[in-house]
């Protein structure tokens, strides 16, 4: 399953950036989506996850109130509103999609199938 992450940048402290994952593929509202990070000689982490509706939301206690997830099934996209950003979400962000994942293994990274290729976020002090 083809996914592309675009939108990373170079940022300041306290801004903003919104990454964009699309995904080829006409079935993805069958994926539930996920958004992981991976900062320089660090494990690769989980950021946010979708279900397949976009019901439901969930986030790491590092992003939540500040990070926003969201899809559009028509669009076959997945978004990823980052706002007060830290200089510690400086990273490398991926989106990932699995059919199968259920809401226990949502945050663990080797429950995914398909991922894209990353996209740098700076941000600097």
């Amino acid at each position: 399953v083809p996914l592309q992450a675009y939108g990373g940048g170079l940022v300041q402290a306290g801004g903003s950036l919104r990454l964009t994952c699309a995904i080829s593929r006409r079935t993805f509202n069958k994926y539930v989506m996920g958004w992981f990070r991976q900062a320089p000689g660090k494990e690769r982490e989980f950021v946010a996850a979708l279900s397949r509706s976009g019901a439901n939301t969930y986030y790491s206690d590092s992003v939540k109130g500040r990070f926003t997830v969201s899809r559009d099934n028509g669009q076959n996209t997945l978004y990823l509103q980052m706002d007060n950003l830290k200089p510690e979400d400086t990273a490398v962000y991926f989106c990932a999609a699995d059919e199968r994942v259920i809401q226990s293994y949502l945050r663990v990274p080797s429950q995914y199938d398909y991922w894209g290729h990353g996209t740098h976020v700076t941000v600097s002090s």
